[in-house]
Order: structure tokens, then C-alpha cells, then sequence
């Protein structure tokens, strides 16, 4: 695995991503582009426009210029890698692509984007038909949008944005947040295993619709227990931790608990080893937690969690 892929994909439709705008759609949809999952395809299968691909195709040109997208991220941050995915375009993929980025506040029209300053995050570069590309991005700017370029024209499957979240925390003064939200800016930095599905999912927007959208371990064949290690989105007190297992029917943990630190050294307990039930979201009142930066949530013995949300009070907010 490419080492930047571990980190969320910002502008993955299921982390609000949008692609709000294309020079051409004519034979595949550019929402496509974001969608969660590998692209899928079935040959011979044949529409109004032809064969129906799982991505984003536009018309053979007939004039100067090349296609492009604009997307918005989902979660806006710093962008450390950008896969571009040409899956089954084989005899439609585009020669060459590019990636710019912007960072717009607010809300802007498609219009107000267009005359937005943009800069180049991945340069023009070759293509591979039925290949995923991935592109190392350097810097430390904060984008809110980004522009997939495409020459001339063709398929593309899938656009993958991977970086650290960065969130506005301002809009949060004086209010309670989810200090443990991946759009806050939180993320799993440690995990003791992660078999069937990515521990980010655990703190991911939304509710969890089937198993493979929450985290869950391997069997255990020891004794010991799995964990998670959760950088919060700043230094914070939690009032209310949330440890959701819907779905997880025969695979839920018995029991879990949850300590927090500032230092990496020293611990505090938040939860004591408390006992948890199948396909259930529990809620569990912390008092007179101190201020942490992580926490270290532990299943017992194995199993897997749906969501986890830590709601509390940014320290000095």
C-alpha cells in the first residue's frame, strides 16, 4: 500500500465530497469520480449513450482544449497524495492528466471558483489505460476544492484526494463539538489490527449502514485485545463518549474501556471496562475527565465498532 492512502480520502462522496462541476458528462457521470469502492464494470452492457462504465467519460473533442472536474472536498486539508484510477478504460482513457487546488472559504459559486487562484499539485503526466496512478502531493497549504484536468478527453474511473483533515474549529467557539469526528480534524493513529476495514471508518461522518463501514478486527487466538489510539481534534475535555456496534450482530466486543493522555506517558481513565451489547449504540457519561489530546479506546477481547464519537468542550473554549 502506498503510504499516503492510509489517511482519509478527502474528497470521498460518503465524506460529503462533490463534484460540482464538469466540461462534459456526455457518456458517464462525473459523480462517479468520488464514489466509495473499487469501480465496477460488466461487459457488454450497453445504454442509450453506450457501454455503461463505473466512472467518469466524456465525448471525443473535435476542438482545441482538454476535459476537467471540480470537485469539492468533502473534508478540506492538506493533500498528500492523489490516485487517479483509469479502471476498464482501456480503449477511452486520456493520455495525460493534472491536478490543481484551491482554497476557497465559504461557499463559492462555480463561477467565484473559476477565478480562484489554483495551483498545480500534480503536473501534466502520462496515463495508463485500466491502471491506478498515484501521485506523491508536497506542501503544507490548506484546499477546500480540487480540479482533475484530463487530455484531451476519455474515462476516467475513479479520483482518490488522501490527506489530513483541517476543519475550521472557530465556528466552534463556546460550543460543545465531537472531538473524536474525522471532519473535526481527529484520526486513528494507532490501531492493534485492522483486517476487515479501515479504523478511520469508526470516526467517518454519518451512521455506519453495514458492517464494512465501521472497524473490525481479526479473531483473536491470545489473550490480549484490540485497540484504537484516537488523536482528537484538539486538546479537549469529553463529556460523552458514544460506542455504536449497529451491525456488528455476532461480532461485537463483550466490553470496552477508554483512557486519555496529553503526553503519551500518563494515563487517565475516561470509561471504565464496561460491557457492551450487539448492534447497539451506547452512551456513556464521563465526569470530571482532565484535559487530553488522544485517547486509547480498547475492545475486549476482539470484534468490531460501528462509530465512536467523543463529544466534549475544546480546552479554554
Amino acid at each position: 500500500m502506498i503510504e499516503f492512502t492510509a489517511l482519509p480520502d478527502l474528497a470521498l462522496r460518503t465524506l460529503g465530497g462533490s463534484v460540482v462541476a464538469a466540461s462534459d458528462e456526455s457518456f458517464a457521470e462525473r459523480e462517479n469520480l468520488i464514489r466509495p469502492g473499487r469501480p465496477g464494470f460488466q461487459a457488454h452492457t450497453f445504454g442509450p449513450k453506450g457501454q455503461v462504465y463505473d466512472g467518469w467519460e466524456t465525448r471525443r473533442r473535435r476542438e482545441p482544449g482538454h476535459d476537467w472536474a471540480l470537485i469539492r472536498l468533502g473534508l478540506p486539508g492538506v493533500i498528500r497524495g492523489v490516485v487517479i484510477d483509469t479502471a476498464w478504460f482501456r480503449g477511452n482513457y486520456p493520455p495525460q492528466a493534472s491536478v490543481e487546488a484551491t482554497a476557497v472559504e465559504g461557499y463559492p459559486t462555480v463561477a467565484e471558483l473559476a477565478d480562484a487562484g489554483w495551483a498545480e499539485i500534480v503536473p501534466r503526466s502520462d496515463l495508463r489505460g485500466d491502471v491506478e496512478h498515484f501521485f506523491d502531493v508536497t506542501g503544507e497549504r490548506r484546499h477546500t476544492h480540487v480540479r482533475l484536468n484530463m487530455f484531451p478527453d476519455g474515462g476516467i474511473a475513479r479520483l482518490r484526494v488522501h490527506g489530513e483533515v483541517r476543519p475550521d474549529l472557530t465556528l466552534y467557539d463556546g460550543l460543545g463539538l465531537d472531538l473524536a469526528a474525522l471532519a473535526n480534524g481527529a484520526l486513528v493513529v494507532g490501531c492493534s489490527n485492522e483486517f476487515y476495514s479501515s479504523p478511520n471508518n469508526v470516526i467517518a461522518p454519518g451512521l455506519a449502514r453495514h458492517q464494512a463501514e465501521g472497524w473490525e478486527t481479526a479473531r483473536r487466538r491470545d489473550d490480549g485485545n484490540d485497540w484504537l489510539l484516537i488523536r482528537l481534534a484538539g486538546p479537549g475535555i469529553v463529556k460523552l463518549a458514544e460506542i455504536d456496534t449497529t451491525n456488528l450482530l455476532f461480532n461485537a466486543p463483550g466490553s470496552v474501556s477508554i483512557r486519555g493522555t496529553t503526553d503519551g506517558e500518563t494515563w487517565s481513565e475516561l470509561l471504565p471496562r464496561t460491557r457492551l451489547q450487539p448492534d447497539t449504540p451506547h452512551r456513556f457519561r464521563i465526569d470530571d475527565a482532565p484535559v487530553a489530546t488522544h485517547v486509547r479506546v480498547d475492545i475486549y477481547p476482539d470484534g468490531g465498532l460501528a462509530r465512536i464519537r467523543l463529544h466534549g468542550f475544546l480546552s479554554g473554549a
